[in-house]
């Protein structure tokens, strides 16, 4: 009998417990456009509470969160400032140049991760001829990065800098239940550096979809209204919202065990002759691979994985990445971990 396959293309690919959907199938609902849906005013209080923030917004995607929160700090014509990997630069379809009319500065930093150093001198002389230098986001954790880690001193850092040159911040905070977790500081730590964050249900917590904006009341209103443009008002949106709060309220400290088994991934890795962690150490759930050509290409390993029955995302040509999830247990990481040692036998 064929075992199922071990997906670990993302966390996003987790299915709702049964848990989950039973908080689902009873939710109380009402017509959120008109702030009406009490589990959708659940969700937004609890996430702004974790935050330590005055008000959070629900919205179905991370990408539109981030976009809506860019849309508010800026105005055409101005820059953000951000690693050149960051999610809002390359994978959100160019959305800040569409949506918002400003452009995107992108830094090269290790591992993703910007400093002070790297931000000090970025900043735009105020004439005609340039951009307005007004944003500074961030990433915690940082996919392209291999699900790196800031440090708290780094952020604080950034922070009091870029308040005393009058530039907001935004926390892409997609994962920053796993910056939790790995690090031991409370959400709210993280986000009070932040004039927004954004968090993610749908990836390592395992809500089916949605993700939230959090700031300040002024801000969220404007959010609103952002949101309504983009096509982000729903409806009796607490049957998804009823999701996301299961999760934030459960499945947060579960995330030790995805680094837990990232790490026993990662040692796989490290022990397989033409395989190479191309991130560095593995911090939290997140495990980015480096194919030498001795193994053949990215997407041709993660075929030869596949009929492991192990599913991995080919990024690049030379990339692979593996990601620890609700759904994978510790059984099924250990499987995965033998399907990449025995990738060892196609080296030259």
């Amino acid at each position: 009998m064929q075992l199922p396959l071990i997906d670990l293309r993302s966390d996003t690919v987790t299915r709702p417990t049964p848990a989950m959907r039973q908080a689902m199938a009873e939710a109380e609902v009402g017509d959120d456009v008109y702030q009406e849906d009490p589990t959708v005013l659940a969700l937004e209080e609890r996430t702004a509470n974790w935050l330590g923030k005055e008000k959070a917004i629900f919205m179905p995607s991370g990408t539109m969160t981030n976009q809506v929160a860019v849309g508010v700090h800026v105005a055409p014509g101005d820059e953000v400032l951000c690693d050149q990997n960051a999610h809002i630069h390359i994978w959100e379809g160019g959305g800040i140049a569409r949506n918002s009319g400003a452009t995107t500065r992108p830094i090269e930093a290790e591992r993703g991760l910007l400093t002070l150093d790297l931000l000090r001198d970025k900043i735009r002389p105020n004439d005609c001829h340039s951009a307005r230098t007004r944003l500074v986001c961030l990433e915690q954790t940082h996919n392209r990065g291999g699900g790196s880690l800031y440090r708290i001193e780094t952020v604080a850092e950034i922070s009091r800098w870029a308040k005393s040159e009058g530039l907001a911040m935004h926390l892409d905070g997609a994962r920053l239940g796993n910056a939790v977790v790995a690090s031991g500081i409370a959400a709210e730590e993280w986000a009070r550096h932040f004039d927004s964050v954004s968090v993610c249900f749908s990836k390592g917590l395992g809500a089916p979809v949605g993700s939230a904006l959090a700031g300040s009341a002024d801000f969220i209103s404007k959010a609103h209204r952002l949101r309504k443009v983009m096509g982000g008002g729903m409806r009796q949106a607490g049957i998804i919202a009823a999701g996301a709060l299961y999760a934030l309220n459960h499945h947060v400290d579960r995330l030790a065990d995805d680094h837990a088994h990232a790490q026993v991934l990662a040692r796989a890795v490290e022990e397989t002759r033409g395989l190479r962690l191309e991130s560095g150490p593995v911090e939290t759930n997140l495990v980015w691979i480096e194919v030498d050509p001795t193994l053949g290409t990215a997407a041709e390993v993660a075929a030869i994985l596949r009929e492991s029955g192990v599913l991995v995302s080919a990024l690049g040509p030379r990339v692979i990445r593996a990601c620890t999830h609700l759904d994978v247990s510790a059984e099924e990481t250990d499987r995965a971990a033998r399907a990449i040692r025995n990738l060892a036998r196609l080296a030259i």
